[in-house]
């Protein structure tokens, strides 16, 4: 998804189209992701976890085929949706299996390690994305997934299933007062990040007057910090508690926002990017691991509650922030960069839960 941001300039010279009609490729994955992960927790309570994974990464590859031989821009985003849809799976069943495979002491680790290693692959595709054709960046993982679905095949374990029946218990769940408050907090943050950070390349390019290739490096900038801050976050969230290093996230983000309503030269623009990726990892990592120390009878749906909310908020919030660059990037900047504001004096209220411990199974 962030090598999608870099290249929407090129797809949308390709397609002779307009940066922000090109842009519907990225909510047109998110919206989707988010409607679709709310199957897959639930589903791996009944069905094995390793055949989710199979089919959902065979999909996946078909999809950005799809995407990277488009002829059009219409084909172009039916890829970009089944690519959502079958995408979502992966991060739901990870959260459950560290929830119940590690105690609460080491979880933030684990989750960290996880996303960091995402940010690896976002880190080599947005470098990618300022060298090669932006049809490879839709190629290349297309490729990759078909070798995943081999090893998934041979070598991924199976992992217990329990015997229940497929049952979507997310009424319950939301009626559980703090942890409704929680998803309020996560819809309410992805909306702010993503309304900023999915424009990020339409404005280094329309605003800045760069190339490619210096959109993508910048871009490159925020995955490699977010490699050290998903890492640093999740061990600082073990040692220091997830509260205080999820309001650090927002309070490095602020700073970032502060520094985009300047007029900047080319070395700052990379030194924001770098703080700008820290501060989100730092928040990301703090509110996944709080979401592992939730009680057992919420964890399957809180799993995919988690990658539904914050998808579908992040969607919403990069429609909205597209319609509001239309006028102007400064605007987009101060009036995401208040809704973090107000995160840090609301987040004690919303995030109170104290976690609870699921020891390992």
């Amino acid at each position: 998804m962030a090598a999608v941001s870099a290249i929407v300039p090129s797809i949308a010279g390709t397609f002779a189209v307009s940066d922000f009609l090109a842009g519907k490729a990225i909510w047109l994955y998110m919206l989707p992701y988010g409607l679709a992960a709310l199957i897959y927790g639930p589903l791996s309570r009944s069905v094995k976890k390793k055949k989710i994974l199979f089919l959902c990464i065979a999909i996946f590859s078909l999809a950005n085929f799809l995407a990277g031989l488009s002829v059009n821009i219409r084909v172009l985003f039916m890829g970009r949706v089944l690519a959502g849809v079958a995408g979502a799976a992966i991060i739901p069943l990870s959260l459950i299996l560290i929830a119940k495979g590690f105690p609460s002491s080491e979880r933030g680790r684990r989750v960290g390690a996880f996303f960091s290693f995402g940010f690896v692959s976002s880190l080599l595709g947005l470098f990618l994305s300022g060298v090669i054709s932006w049809r490879w960046i839709f190629l290349l993982p297309a490729i990759i997934a078909v070798l995943v679905c081999a090893a998934i095949y041979f070598y991924f374990p199976d992992f217990t299933t329990e015997k229940y029946k497929l049952k979507f218990n997310y009424r319950q769940t939301l009626l559980d007062k703090q942890v409704f408050r929680l998803f309020v907090y996560i819809f309410l943050v992805s909306f702010f990040y993503h309304g900023i950070r999915q424009w990020l390349g339409v404005y280094f390019s329309l605003n800045c007057g760069l190339e490619q290739f210096l959109i993508s490096m910048l871009l490159t900038t925020i995955s490699l910090s977010g490699i050290m801050g998903e890492l640093l976050g999740g061990i600082f969230a073990d040692k220091f508690g997830r509260i205080k290093i999820i309001n650090i996230g927002v309070g490095i983000m602020l700073i970032a926002i502060i520094g985009l309503l300047f007029r900047n030269v080319l070395i700052v623009l990379f030194v924001i990017m770098f703080v700008w990726g820290l501060g989100w990892t730092f928040n990301h990592a703090g509110v996944s691991t709080f979401l592992t120390d939730l009680p057992h009878k919420h964890l399957y749906e809180s799993a995919s509650l988690n990658s539904s909310v914050r998808f579908l908020s992040g969607g919403l919030g990069a429609a909205l922030g597209g319609i509001i660059a239309r006028k102007s990037f400064n605007l987009v900047f101060i009036i995401f960069g208040l809704g973090f504001l107000s995160l840090i004096i609301l987040s004690r209220k919303l995030i109170q839960m104290k976690p609870v411990v699921i020891k390992g199974v």
